[in-house]
């Protein structure tokens, strides 16, 4: 004897460990701000959209969308009752398939195919405004996974291992005592070798100098006419970032800073402060750097027809079918090609006509 489901939607096959998952860049998507899960949802649908929702909607984000994968997981139809089926979904406002370009390595533009799904009904507004998003894109974008050799830790330093190992250690840390006592009266020649240290104070401070800071203390050391201080530099620093900040490089301040001098300067750092003011460049984009006014092109979803694949915008799809499909899942035809009565009257007469003739005499 049978049993009676109060439930208004038949029970989907539960979901094995082993359903396909789609490759990258395709799938299932579940739409934003649905409501929870109940009995009766799809109630209002026929049993086969009932089945094959109840399905689907138990199915994890980037599951094999594809009607043939979706009729091997339903005994029950076939591909084409789960074609119909997808298309009176799409058209009771519980899925969309879209499809959004992706630009990957060497400017490559590739295209992801998602089909997105939501429990709760949406109308076509609703559709059209989600997918005109930043967040649905996001969304059917495929997400970046991350390299192992980004994710893996650090290597962690080398530690010595066996005595031989630790004499360096013990070398360095005993090499800077001896000096102390090398500055004796009687050892005075054993401190020669020590001005290096004092060199390196140098480098250490040119390294941590500007662009703009190096390029006027070398002006003294390809003329020396131009020959700067350090407090020289230290104020006609500011002027020369201005040149640098425009766009130009070093060797282009460096030649018009040296072009033309006179056989005889009298006050370089004078010299140089009018010729920066005076012939400062104008300002230009620095080398490889996108211009300003143009913003990268914004990323929006084409959607397709869920029964043929067709892509257009969103608003050219409503019930996300194209005006083909849609006219043929309505199944209505315009008034205008109706035939008229007395036509219908007219076929008729002359069908019987003919079979009159075809009667033996």
């Amino acid at each position: 004897m049978a049993t009676p489901h109060h439930n208004s939607a038949l029970h989907a096959p539960a979901l094995s460990a082993a359903y396909p998952m789609a490759k990258p860049g395709y799938g299932k998507r579940s739409a934003p701000d649905q409501q929870a899960r109940t009995r009766h949802d799809f109630a209002l649908l026929p049993t086969r959209e009932r089945y094959v929702a109840g399905f689907v909607d138990h199915l994890p984000d980037g599951a094999a969308m594809s009607v043939k994968t979706l009729a091997k997981q339903l005994p029950l139809y076939g591909q084409q009752a789960i074609s119909t089926a997808l298309t009176a979904l799409s058209v009771a406002g519980h899925l969309r398939r879209v499809r959004c370009p992706v630009v990957g390595a060497g400017d490559e533009t590739r295209w992801v195919f998602r089909t997105f799904w939501s429990r709760t009904a949406r109308d076509n507004e609703w559709w059209n405004t989600y997918l005109a998003t930043e967040k649905a894109a996001q969304a059917a974008a495929p997400a970046q996974e991350a390299s192992v050799r980004d994710t893996a830790p650090p290597p962690p330093p080398p530690t010595p291992e066996g005595p031989g190992a630790e004499r360096p250690r013990t070398e360095q840390a005993t090499e800077p005592t001896p000096v102390p006592h090398q500055r004796t009266p009687d050892r005075a020649p054993d401190t020669e070798p020590a001005p290096p240290a004092p060199d390196a104070e140098p480098h250490a401070s040119e390294a941590g100098r500007s662009p703009a800071y190096l390029a006027l203390a070398r002006l003294g050391r390809d003329d020396h006419r131009l020959t700067l201080s350090a407090d020289d530099c230290a104020t006609l620093e500011p002027q020369a970032a201005q040149w640098l900040a425009r766009g130009v490089s070093v060797d282009y301040l460096t030649s018009a800073l040296t072009a033309g001098l006179p056989a005889k300067v009298d006050s370089p750092v004078g010299l140089l402060r009018r010729r920066l003011t005076d012939k400062i460049p104008p300002r230009l984009p620095t080398a490889g750097s996108p211009p300003a006014a143009s913003p990268a092109p914004a990323r929006r979803l084409l959607m397709e027809c869920t029964d043929c694949g067709r892509p257009g915008q969103p608003e050219a799809l409503p019930d996300g079918l194209c005006r083909p499909c849609r006219e043929s899942h309505s199944g209505s035809v315009g008034e205008e090609n109706l035939p008229h009565p007395a036509d219908i009257a007219d076929v008729k007469a002359h069908m019987n006509n003919l079979r009159d003739l075809l009667k033996p005499v």
